[in-house]
């Protein structure tokens, strides 16, 4: 049922005899031949299979993606132009940026190049890397154990933003969107890729188990990791109004479900720097290339980064079914671990944020073990109303502290109407025993989860008392930190 096709390196391929749950990883060495890319670790973490992707859903126009391979469902690519480290030159002529790595002698082994060079591939067509932090960003997903960086640093510095006149940059400039639909079926197994709500509601009627997909950084390490033949996928990618960012009727912001985070981030820089905030150290470029903020949030995890901001910011959950939209409150979106309030057959749509008020103060806090490509220990967002020095309304959101995302309701009532000052918050940060019991783990323990809570909830209050507004991603308070306070 169905052939799905793409672009290879320029070349139409067409695929008819592929599972829908083969990555491109294993598809582009065991069926192509195609070796330079590599597997690493099969989950996203060091980069070897980095290859690149035209995103022609973005932003300002198509853009080249640097993505994980790994994770890559390949009928996810159906109508899609895909780039190998085999493809960029030009017959004997390479490509600017394996230029650059050979002229600054950027590998050694080699094993890891390809994925570098890919990672680099995309930052040379970049227009806003207009920051030392987003380069250090572009590159922190690619791992490297025998040049020590310097070389691959040095390689990026000149090649970032070069934009070069080729026949890479002439595609990007050319390409439409492709809103085409695919059903594939190999086997047991089915695909379903619809492009309007429709087909969608259909497709869910016939197969209630089918599971949706979107970016498949989490549902990919299924595959990989505990090699699950899902019988029934559904990608949600193309439905209309899922790439959307605009602002609402009441003065807030719309984003769709599908937004790659990436983009969010870009998006949110100025308009809301708290959740660009907690991007900036969410994941590797290739993961935040792919995952999606509705994946995030449907993923329930409790140590998800975007759902503490977005619930401390007072935002809606949208979600459709063949019935039509409704609005679940973010902090009423969470059931239990790994659970949302979603119902058979709705699917999440977008994110609504509403305005922030004036004299209202938002803070976005991780911390973690390293700073670059970790998971969340405690992740926090925070907002305060201020009037006349005193608490009109507050919200406390923590992630990590217990089975799921929630807000600090104890010690929200123990500030509520009081004066904003050291000493309240002090008796504040008592009260967080009873809201969490968190656990103890590998990440840390229950006494450093429930010291490291108050400790945030102190930094918060002192990033109030200064008109000085962290630079963005603030490197002040540590390198494990990401933290903000928005007025």
């Amino acid at each position: 049922m169905g052939q799905m096709h793409f672009y290879l390196n320029g070349r139409v391929v067409e695929v008819a005899n592929a599972t829908p749950t083969t990555t491109l990883l294993n598809w582009l060495r065991a069926e192509q031949r195609l070796s330079g890319t590599k597997e690493g670790c099969a989950e996203g973490d060091c980069g070897a299979c980095t290859v690149a992707i035209l995103d022609r859903q973005a932003a300002g126009g198509p853009q080249w993606r640097a993505v994980n391979s790994c994770l890559v469902l390949l009928p996810s690519l159906h109508g899609s132009h895909v780039t190998t480290v085999e493809g960029l030159a030009d017959g004997r002529t390479l490509h600017p940026v394996q230029e650059s790595m050979v002229r600054h002698l950027g590998s050694q082994c080699g094993y890891c190049t390809p994925g570098v060079v890919m990672s680099l591939f995309e930052a040379a067509y970049r227009e806003d890397l207009d920051a030392p932090w987003k380069l250090d960003d572009q590159l922190c997903g690619n791992l490297c154990r025998c040049t020590g960086y310097r070389p691959i640093r040095d390689a990026a510095n000149e090649i970032a933003g070069a934009c070069p006149a080729d026949r890479f940059r002439a595609l990007a400039e050319s390409s439409a969107r492709d809103t085409s639909s695919l059903e594939y079926r190999k086997g047991e197994q089915r695909y379903f890729q619809p492009n309007s709500f429709d087909r969608l509601f259909e497709v869910l009627d016939a197969y209630p188990d089918a599971r949706l997909m979107a970016g498949t950084t989490d549902l990919g390490l299924d595959v990989t990791k505990r090699f699950v033949e899902f019988p029934c996928l559904v990608n949600v990618t193309q439905l209309p109004g899922m790439r959307a960012f605009e602002p609402t009727a009441e003065g807030g912001l719309r984003m769709g479900a599908g937004l790659p985070l990436s983009e969010v981030e870009m998006l949110c820089e100025k308009g809301l720097p708290p959740l660009a905030r907690i991007l900036r150290y969410f994941a590797s470029r290739q993961i935040k290339n792919r995952a999606t903020l509705g994946g995030n949030l449907c993923n329930a995890s409790p140590i998800g980064d975007t759902a503490p901001v977005l619930m401390a910011l007072g935002a809606n959950v949208v979600v459709r079914s063949k019935q039509g939209e409704r609005r679940i409150p973010m902090s009423e979106f969470f059931l239990a671990y790994r659970q949302t309030a979603l119902k058979a057959g709705e699917l999440v749509v977008a994110v609504e944020v509403p305005p922030i008020p004036v004299n209202v103060r938002v803070g976005a806090f991780k911390v973690s073990k390293r700073r670059e490509m970790d998971i969340s220990a405690v992740s926090a967002g925070m907002w305060v109303h201020l009037e006349a020095g005193r608490v009109q309304e507050i919200r406390l959101c923590y992630g990590g502290m217990a089975a799921t995302t929630r807000r600090a309701s104890n010690t929200e009532a123990v500030l509520l109407g009081q004066e904003w000052s050291e000493e309240r918050v002090e008796l504040a940060v008592q009260s967080l025993q009873q809201d969490f019991e968190p656990m103890t783990d590998q990440r840390g323990s229950a006494w450093f989860r429930q010291t490291l809570a108050g400790n945030l909830l102190r930094g918060f209050y002192m990033e109030t008392q200064s008109k000085r507004q962290p630079q963005l991603p603030s490197r002040s308070v540590g390198t494990c930190i990401v933290t903000g306070a928005s007025e």
